[in-house]
């Protein structure tokens, strides 16, 4: 008897223009890694055999010893977040080699310093702790590495009792405010086929500075327009004042 499926609801329209059906989970057998809606498209596209082999050859539940000297020497990583209805957030974190620290084969951790003030990824973290990471090696080697897993924050004086071998990055007089910890869940190759091959160029980095002009500034000229909105569709609640960040600190968080 085939398993029944049920269908993939979108609450949006999509351009695939087929019909997907999602293994229902109580009825997969084998599991593996990536989504129900991976998995169903897959199917959808007969790209099965592929992605089985991607999975089988590259994906693991952990940093390989290849994989953290990878991290170690990475200067920047973009990390994806969610908050709790979905809303996502792409940002970028950096500093010097090694700031992002391995501290064993399933944990990874990188430092928060004081930026704008929204803590839109750290407050995407509070309502919904997945986050995905991604690191590029754009100048040698043309690759890249996934890291998927569930973050928490923990403030820098909870952070160095808890780890006291991790030294403090004091680069241009900055110390990190709090850390994001990553219990790592997948780490997989990103393919070197369009990653754009780029040089190092020699440059001061302003890292404490306040300054607008050294920041940015208005670069995009976004003080002239209208301000943001929501949309009548989207059903955005406003972040509540006061919350406890889950899986983390326990402090509170209050309006300043």
């Amino acid at each position: 008897m085939a398993p029944r499926t049920q269908p993939l609801v979108h609450a949006r329209p999509m351009t695939v223009q087929r019909t997907v059906e999602v293994p229902s989970p109580s009825e997969e057998c084998d599991p593996a890694p990536g989504s129900a809606g991976e998995h169903a498209l897959q199917c959808a596209y007969g790209t099965e055999v592929r992605a089985q082999r991607f999975y089988a050859d590259q994906v693991r539940d952990r940093l390989l010893p290849t994989m953290m000297a990878f991290v170690q020497r990475m200067e920047m990583v973009f990390v994806a977040s969610a908050d709790s209805r979905g809303e996502c957030d792409a940002s970028l974190r950096a500093g010097p080699p090694g700031f992002i620290r391995v501290l064993d084969a399933r944990t990874l951790a990188y430092p928060e310093y004081r930026g704008n003030g929204v803590h839109a990824s750290l407050g995407n973290i509070v309502e919904n702790a997945h986050v995905g990471l991604l690191m590029v090696d754009f100048v040698e080697d043309l690759i890249g590495l996934h890291v998927n897993g569930t973050a928490r924050i923990v403030e820098a004086a909870d952070f160095a009792a808890a780890f006291p071998a991790v030294p403090v990055d004091a680069d241009g007089g900055r110390r990190p405010e709090r850390w994001v910890v990553v219990e790592v869940e997948e780490a997989y190759i990103h393919c070197r086929k369009h990653i754009p091959r780029m040089a190092r160029v020699a440059e001061k980095r302003e890292w404490g500075t306040d300054d607008p002009g050294r920041k940015g500034g208005d670069y995009f000229g976004a003080k002239a327009t209208p301000r943001w909105r929501p949309r009548p569709h989207s059903g955005r609640r406003r972040f509540p004042s006061t919350t406890h960040l889950g899986g983390g600190s326990s402090r509170v968080l209050r309006p300043r």
